[in-house]
Order: C-alpha cells, then sequence, then structure tokens
C-alpha cells in the first residue's frame, strides 16, 4: 500500500525542518520516500553549482536526456534551507494544503 501523506502531521514538518539534514524518525522517513520517489517525470531536485557551497532548483524533464529546466533564479548557499525549500514546495503539491506560517518559514 502507498503511504498516504496526512495534512495534519505537522509534526513531521517539524522535525524535519529542525533537521533537514539529520536523523529522522522511521515516519518521516516514511514521508520523505513518498515525496522523494512519488513521480519521476517532474520531480523536484537539487542541482549542485559548487560542492558544498551552491545549489539552484531544477526538475526532471519528460524525456531522459532532455535538459533538466531550473524552477526559478534562486541560488541557495545552504543545503539545509534548499531541503528545506524543496520540502515546503513537495508538501503542498502532494497535499494541496500551505503550511501554516507558524512551521512555514525560512530556516
Amino acid at each position: 500500500m502507498r503511504y498516504v501523506i496526512d495534512p495534519s502531521r505537522l509534526d513531521l514538518v517539524e522535525e524535519f525542518r529542525a533537521s533537514p539534514l539529520g536523523v529522522h524518525s522511521p515516519e518521516l522517513r516514511k514521508l520523505l520516500a513518498r515525496m522523494r520517489w512519488g513521480r519521476p517525470e517532474g520531480r523536484l531536485v537539487l542541482i549542485v553549482l559548487e560542492p558544498g557551497r551552491a545549489w539552484r532548483l531544477s526538475c526532471i524533464p519528460k524525456r531522459r536526456g532532455d535538459p533538466m529546466p531550473f524552477v526559478d533564479d534562486r541560488v541557495f548557499t545552504s543545503l539545509a534551507e534548499a531541503e528545506w525549500h524543496v520540502f515546503k514546495l513537495r508538501w503542498q503539491e502532494m497535499t494541496g494544503a500551505t503550511l501554516p506560517a507558524e512551521v512555514s518559514g525560512d530556516l
């Protein structure tokens, strides 16, 4: 059975926000696996511009081998901030719910 994301589980959002690159609970790992592998076409990914220093948001193209377009002009200088940004976008896309202000701010 496919993991269903419960938009009321803001505890998982808070756990990820507190430690985007850290060790996560089993429930958060299930959520992240669903978010990261939900669908290949159009999946959001981070492109490394400078190892350990700069990342940009892109998406996987429909056809293998096609260019991977950048989503916007933003360049992240923190991997944690980049991962948090992607998490928020995936959350909204997959649940249809915008995160409340108290849990959606920057790191």
